[in-house]
């Protein structure tokens, strides 16, 4: 699976950004789509992802503010960002894999795309 991340830049505080990320080379309704990230000098970090029923999950520091979607039809999965914070501050990793958990579980990953919260 080939994973396309995009929709990153910068934003300022209190704003709202989508990331997309396109699949191709598999089933896409096959895989749980998740969102990590990573800022600088930390770990990566888990945000969401979604089953291919729907359902979702989310990292506590960004629940209520993030909405993870997917539409298996375009094998795209999107991730909505309001209320933006500069802690959100990190590239963003969208990655495919059989199953929720964390970043170990994925198999597939895209290249990450670097999204700026400025305060």
């Amino acid at each position: 699976v080939q994973l396309q991340a995009s929709g990153g830049g910068l934003v300022q505080a209190g704003g709202s950004l989508r990331l997309s990320c396109a699949a191709s080379g598999r089933t896409f309704s096959e895989f749980v789509m998740g969102w990590f990230r990573q800022a600088p000098g930390k770990e990566r970090e888990f945000v969401a992802d979604i089953r291919w029923s729907g359902t979702t999950y989310y990292g506590d520091s960004v629940k209520g503010r993030f909405t993870i979607s997917r539409d298996n039809a375009k094998n795209t999965v999107y991730l909505q960002m309001n209320s933006l914070k500069p802690e959100d501050t990190a590239v963003y990793y969208c990655a495919a894999g059989p199953a929720s958990g964390p970043a170990t579980q994925y198999d597939y990953w895209g290249q990450g795309t670097l999204f700026t919260v400025s305060s």
